[in-house]
């Protein structure tokens, strides 16, 4: 697989991927997916048409197959439209290093599971994260940071069970 920091780039158009959901997506050429050597999840920092990075998942789609998932806020930003032609640039992240907010580790703290939090798998740390990252709202961050405690809070009890 790839390295973390490696930097690729490609220009592809912009998909509707599903009706009625909030992100488009895009495909990602062969020879990128070869480039990355795998075809599992890949997490990666990615600009489109130079606007602001986002994290994102490349997720497979078969046959070897990866795409970028789109979301209505980044295409907002980047004042993308369906069908338009988009320049893509992705750096290679590492799922192990996960830069938590303050105010997770706050609240991870205060319930006492930030060890169990930081045992969780790297991807579901970067799941928890990113959906926190994602929102608007200060109650849905609120609501989502609540999620992740009881994530971790649920692992403890999981661990606390097989030792049984």
């Amino acid at each position: 697989m790839a390295k973390a920091g490696t930097k690729l780039s490609f220009q592809a158009k912009l998909e509707n991927w599903a009706e009625g959901m909030d992100y488009c997506a895009i495909a990602v050429p062969a020879k990128i997916t070869q480039a990355l050597g795998t075809k599992k999840a890949v997490l990666v920092m990615a600009s489109l048409n130079g606007c602001e990075p986002f994290q994102v998942s490349l997720f497979p789609a078969g046959e070897g197959k990866h795409y970028i998932r789109v979301r209505a806020k980044v295409r907002k930003q980047a004042d993308l439209h369906e069908g338009d032609k988009v320049k893509v640039q992705i750096t290679v992240q590492d799922r192990a290093d996960v830069d938590l907010p303050p105010d997770l580790v706050a609240a991870l703290k205060t319930e006492g599971a930030l060890k169990e939090f930081n045992a969780l798998t790297p991807g579901k740390k970067n799941y928890a994260v990113r959906k926190i990252n994602d929102v608007v709202k200060p109650e849905t961050r609120k609501k989502r940071i609540a999620e992740a405690v009881e994530l971790a809070l649920q692992e403890a009890e999981r661990k606390a069970d097989r030792k049984k």
